[in-house]
């Protein structure tokens, strides 16, 4: 009997394993209790890296997942997956106060870590518009603890009281009919920002790249009147690299994703790039030093 009962714990024990899990979970940061949904992969092991994705203004947890699901290739290539929650909005200005989002990632990696033994050299940040803002941010104020960075629809504030001093593998994405964060930079929301191509050349300068890129021009296999310039700065001592996806004709937008408003509200989707898996090809060689 006793040996029966360790089988049928054993088989059990197996098919969790066997199957993804996603997971509405809760810390607390400063008092105040943050949101956040894992998602463990099929297969889930012991020593995975993890994405963490930050969602964009107005947005939630459920729509990132649904905007930009790395759990088709998480499930394949074996990483953990969360999107963090920010009701408030991501606070990626110099006005924090009591609700403090660097704190509140840096405390969810140490509980990714402790909870599901996840690789802490290996721990990667990508997020949309707002949620890019908040990454362009972590990668100046959490750079320890961060092997890479891939920021989409955003770029960095120029006069928020932070800017970039350590190298960091970096990836922006922007379209260049963005209609609310401008590729040319400028003004945003009374912030000034930079363009796509400055923080580009910001990001090449501090991690000692070759200012000349390789450039790869993605046609428009898809009809869908976009294409694509990507463009690839490499430091040859260190392999780290700046990527830059300039997409023509792109809007406010996950390339690959889905057309989460109208086109006159947000501007053109992209099929001819899947963001998701050009994230993860640049994450994964990436680990912390």
């Amino acid at each position: 009997m006793k040996f029966l009962a360790c089988l049928i714990f054993t088989l059990m024990s197996i098919s969790a394993l066997a199957q993804s899990q996603q997971v509405e979970e809760t810390i607390k940061i400063n008092g105040i209790k943050r949101e956040f949904t894992t998602y463990l992969p099929v297969g889930a092991v012991d020593g995975m890296p993890v994405v963490i994705s930050l969602h964009g203004g107005f947005a939630s947890p459920k729509g990132q997942f649904k905007l930009a699901d790395f759990r088709p290739i998480a499930d394949k290539d074996k990483f953990i997956v969360v999107c963090p929650a920010s009701k408030h909005g991501w606070q990626d200005g110099k006005d924090v106060g009591k609700i403090d989002d660097v704190k509140f990632i840096d405390e969810l990696i140490n509980y990714l870590i402790k909870t599901y033994h996840a690789n802490g050299n290996r721990i990667y940040v990508t997020g949309i518009s707002k949620g890019g803002f908040m990454t362009a941010r972590l990668a100046c104020q959490l750079n320890n603890r961060i092997a890479a960075i891939a920021i989409v629809a955003a770029t960095l504030d120029s006069n928020e009281g932070y800017t970039p001093q350590y190298p960091m593998p970096i990836l922006f994405i922007h379209g260049t009919t963005d209609p609310i964060v401008p590729y040319k930079g400028g003004s945003l929301f009374g912030r000034a920002i930079y363009s796509h191509p400055d923080i580009i050349k910001k990001w090449v300068a501090i991690d000692n790249c070759n200012p000349k890129p390789v450039i790869t021009n993605i046609p428009d296999n898809a009809g869908d009147g976009t294409s694509i310039i990507k463009e690839e700065y490499t430091n040859a001592a260190t392999g780290m690299q700046v990527v830059g996806y300039t997409v023509n004709n792109g809007g406010h937008t996950w390339p690959g994703g889905a057309q989460y408003l109208p086109r006159f509200l947000i501007g053109k989707t992209t099929k001819n790039l899947n963001a998701c898996q050009a994230i993860w090809d640049f994450f994964k060689p990436y680990k912390l030093q």
